[in-house]
């Protein structure tokens, strides 16, 4: 096997998928170009190959980021000369192969200037420590899942901006970026800074607009609404909903990511105290949250909405109207609902009961419930779960029983400890 099908096997073509890839990047370059499996076979297995005639060469070459030269093919002056190279945040990004951006640009080869390679395997790997982080944040808290993060983001710049890669794969490579940061912008969320969260889910945002990926920049919009609400920038929120309802239409977005923004919308209305608004919003959730869906079609991060979120924010909408007797009822269907593996949530939704119970008059229970609470969370590190805990002291320091005493006694000991 030559150099072209070594080349070929380490991005991961078959001989069949390179010929499907080819006719795709043809057709988006507007080049009127073809190769057969036949062809394919005898450039890799003639010496010296047959030479690709020049709309071949520029499609050969736009896939692999490497000029023909470099690929076992004995090209005229001529032709190495004059070959165009494309650059218009489509194709293969190469810093020593390509100059300038845009449409199409004629540069210069500049040799011996190689970055490392990376292919669909390599994807696969960052693919997987990138869905790790849900699992981490689901787990333990976003304070340890922020740190991998941040290594993770420093590493997908890293090869975005110094290997050799085809179009299709630095397209993955932006598209986990832009997962990345809505994934830090809800860290951020979590605990802070607000104004750190709000600047990932604008890079979120941006990575995703110029990729055209819509559903991710629904994900990026509906982390910035949970960020805004908490700045009390609701008018920023709202226009970042209506935007998200926008690019889930015109994408064919599936009813979990619908279900996702009007849990949003929900959000929005309930801090504002619309309920009528809030109300309106809950019932296009339930209606979203009953049509069948596929769950391998729903994005990573749409999954976690359904009956647990839509209790969740049916209690917040009546915490907030002052009728916490209403919301105890939809916060213990919400902590019943939650299964394995979303420790963080079921210690936040947990201690929301505690503090509504305690709204509502149930002293003893809140406080057992609190206990609960800390008991089971010592390995969670979020800072919104400590702000809730220490909140709960401030309210049970001035209940005067033995219940309240203790439960106090018992999270300043917690927090001494450092186990939340």
């Amino acid at each position: 096997m030559g150099r072209l099908g070594r080349l070929r096997k380490e991005f991961g073509y078959t001989q069949e998928t390179f010929v499907r890839a080819f006719t795709s990047e043809a057709a988006r370059l507007g080049i009127n170009a073809a190769v057969s499996v036949r062809q394919l076979r005898r450039w890799e297995g003639e010496s010296p190959p047959p030479l690709p005639h020049p709309g071949q060469q520029a499609v050969v070459e736009a896939m692999f980021g490497l000029p023909l030269s470099e690929m076992g093919f004995d090209v005229p002056a001529h032709r190495r000369a004059t070959v165009q190279r494309i650059d218009d945040d489509g194709d293969v990004k190469r810093r020593a192969f390509v100059a300038g951006t845009g449409a199409v640009a004629a540069a210069a080869i500049l040799p011996d200037q190689h970055g490392p390679r990376i292919g669909t395997s390599d994807v696969a790997v960052l693919r997987a420590r990138v869905a790790d982080l849900y699992a981490v944040d689901h787990c333990s808290g976003g304070i340890p899942a922020k740190a991998r993060a941040k290594q993770l983001e420093q590493l997908l710049r890293r090869s975005l901006k110094d290997a050799v890669y085809t179009a299709k794969i630095g397209r993955d490579l932006q598209a986990m970026l832009s997962e990345l940061h809505s994934n830090q912008a809800w860290y951020g969320y979590d605990g802070g800074p607000l104004a750190e969260a709000r600047a990932a889910s604008m890079e979120a945002l941006t990575a995703a607009q110029l990729i055209g990926d819509e559903l991710l920049q629904i994900s990026a919009l509906e982390t910035l609404v949970l960020i805004d609400v908490k700045a009390d920038r609701g008018w920023e929120a709202a226009s970042a909903v209506n935007a998200a309802y926008g690019l889930a239409d015109r994408s064919g977005a599936g009813s979990a990511v619908h279900l996702v923004i009007a849990l949003r919308e929900a959000n929005i209305s309930t801090h504002a105290g619309d309920m009528s608004a809030a109300h309106r919003a809950l019932s296009r959730a339930l209606s979203y949250q009953s049509r069948n869906e596929q769950s391998d079609g729903v994005p990573h991060w749409a999954r976690f909405a359904g009956p647990v979120e839509i209790d969740y924010a049916t209690a917040d909408m009546y915490a907030r109207a002052g009728k916490p007797q209403r919301a105890v009822s939809f916060l213990r269907a919400a902590v019943d609902g939650l299964g394995g593996g979303y420790a963080r949530n079921t210690a936040w939704y947990r201690s929301k009961l505690a503090s509504t119970l305690l709204d509502a008059g149930e002293v003893e229970e809140a406080c057992a419930e609190m206990a609960g609470i800390l008991t089971s969370s010592g390995e969670i590190a979020s800072h919104r779960l400590t702000g809730r805990i220490q909140a709960f002291q401030r309210a049970v320091d001035a209940i005067d029983t033995a219940a309240a005493r203790d439960a106090s006694d018992r999270i300043q000991e917690t927090i001494r400890g450092g186990r939340t």
